[in-house]
């Protein structure tokens, strides 16, 4: 008989009050069965050869059987680690298994023959099928499959090895980023999801509506639709807006939650909802919000360097059912290049003038070619970002500072706020791009307009003002209810009572996801990817 203790004893009470010596302990417990995940049971001490093997119990799902005459060989996967668990059955206990199938099978976890990849094996006592499938239409098999045909079923691709452990290294992200703020006093909040505005002012945003606003009129009833919301709303494109309003009185604060761009861009570059990990301090230096940036990228990588996942990532050997060898040999050396890189000391900054003339340099010397010619005007494309990277960063991450104004958003305080450009003197604004090699921008942050006036002027210039204002005194800011509301007007009453300079910044979670995995489309990353033209499940 196996006993299994549960925290509230069902013993009754005359029980309860018997003393058990200390070795009928030690007796009992080389009978109970040990509930653990994979990944726990595989990383189980050996035990002496004089004493009687543990009993472990995993539940978990099929991904392979070996069928011979005495014995059959099932692999077991649960999502906790990327190798599977061997447990070795009769051919009865396996007749009814297949791959696919859930089960849950337990005995005693005993040492493998010499030579075996896995040094225990579990000896199947108990087989219980907890969930059927017809192993003949289970679109997992064991054999390569393409990411193509992996993002046709995101719903299933979640129980292949490599995606159950992009999950885990979400997971931890997570976990050591929230480590990284709360350590430097950094308060995690929740901005909303429906906002009033479009944050970057490129117009690319979903509009909601309700069930019934999106009704199609009936005869007799008025074409216009009522909003729920009395106006039109949308799906955030960044909480950065609204991160500055707690940063007026928190000091120093994050955010890590999803962001929506209706942006028809069909690119491993690009997802229509993404994680945004977003972060306002009170600072007047555009370097300290760098430093902000560098250190806890660095840090990150350096805690999944020692964490299972992070050994995992660096240790998978053996291709699973989504990658060739080639691939893996691959994405290894991929993930250790771009690891050290992150390592390293001090990240070069360079400023937006200076990339300009590195561009156009190489272009006049024949050592460079691109599609779209460099200009101050046009911006950064991304085979410039590379070229950038390769040559100053050389493997190592690389800050770009100070844009041109006219290429960045509305809310970003001037490079000089004491001087105005002269002569030939293009303005641009206090900012950086963070360009990781090979994937280019994954950060984008600036020192925010903390000042009124030029605020107003700057949404004025990006068109973002109600044309009742644009007549407006450009010295009167106190606009009245008797002029047409802007939906940033509550954005402007953070600067009308009490601003203070700050700045902050954003970074694509998914996309860092996939450049310390090495993983090269970010729909690759993202578990229920959404993008243009495609949003399934």
């Amino acid at each position: 008989m196996i006993w299994r203790f549960q925290r509230q004893s069902c013993l009754p009470p005359a029980c309860l009050s018997v003393k058990l010596r200390p070795s009928c302990f030690r007796r009992l417990s080389t009978f109970l069965i040990t509930h653990h995940n994979i990944a726990s049971i595989l990383a189980l001490p050996p035990l002496d050869e004089d004493k009687p093997p543990r009993r472990v119990e995993v539940t978990g799902h099929v991904r392979t059987i070996r069928n011979q005459k005495r014995h059959s060989f099932v692999e077991i996967g649960d999502g906790s680690t990327i190798h599977s668990l061997q447990a070795l059955l009769d051919p009865s206990q396996a007749a009814s298994l297949g791959t696919g199938t859930a089960v849950k099978i337990s005995g005693p976890w005993r040492p493998s023959p010499r030579g075996k990849e896995q040094s225990h094996e579990l000896h199947a006592e108990s087989v219980q099928i907890v969930g059927i499938t017809d192993s003949e239409l289970y679109p997992i098999q064991k054999k390569y499959h393409s990411a193509e045909y992996l993002r046709t079923v995101p719903h299933l691709r979640l129980r292949t090895p490599f995606n159950a452990l992009l999950a885990r290294l979400r997971s931890d992200c997570e976990f050591h980023i929230s480590t990284f703020f709360r350590s430097n006093q950094y308060i995690r909040l929740q901005p909303p999801i429906i906002t009033s505005s479009d944050c970057e002012g490129a117009g690319e945003v979903f509009t909601i509506h309700s069930k019934d606003c999106a009704k199609a009129p009936s005869a007799g009833v008025s074409t216009i639709r009522a909003e729920f919301f009395r106006e039109p709303k949308y799906l955030t494109v960044s909480s950065q807006l609204h991160l500055e309003a707690f940063v007026h009185e928190h000091q120093k604060v994050w955010a890590l939650s999803p962001t929506f761009r209706a942006e028809k861009s069909d690119t491993p570059r690009h997802l229509s909802e993404f994680y945004m990990l977003e972060a306002e301090l009170r600072t007047e230096d555009l370097g300290a919000v760098m430093d902000l940036v560098e250190d806890l990228i660095r840090d990150l990588a350096a805690k999944l360097q020692t964490s299972e996942v992070g050994k995992e990532l660096m240790a998978v050997r053996h291709a699973t059912n989504s990658d060739t060898g080639n691939e893996i040999s691959s994405r290894l050396d991929t993930i250790a290049r771009r690891w050290d890189g992150l390592k390293r000391k001090f990240w070069p900054r360079i400023t937006y003038t200076e990339a300009m003339k590195l561009l156009q340099t190489a272009v006049s010397d024949g050592e460079a070619t691109f599609r779209h010619t460099p200009s101050w005007q046009s911006g950064l494309q991304l085979e410039h970002e590379k070229f950038i990277t390769a040559e100053i960063g050389q493997g190592c991450p690389v800050f770009v500072t100070n844009y041109p104004k006219a290429v960045k958003p509305f809310y970003m305080l001037p490079s000089n706020i004491e001087t105005a450009p002269t002569g030939d003197e293009q303005p641009t604004v206090a900012c950086f791009d963070l360009l990781l090699p090979e994937v280019c921008e994954v950060v984008g942050g600036s020192l925010r307009e903390h000042r009124l006036e030029p605020l107003l002027d700057a949404m004025r210039e990006h068109h973002l003002l109600p044309k009742a204002w644009a007549d407006l005194n450009r010295a009167d800011t106190t606009i009245s209810s008797k002029t047409s509301r802007s939906n940033l007007d509550w954005y402007l009453d953070l600067r009308r009572y009490g601003s203070v300079p700050h700045g902050g910044f954003g970074l694509g979670f998914d996309r860092l996801l996939g450049y310390l995995a090495g993983v090269n489309n970010i729909r690759d990353v993202a578990p229920w990817p959404r993008y243009y033209g495609k949003c399934d499940c």
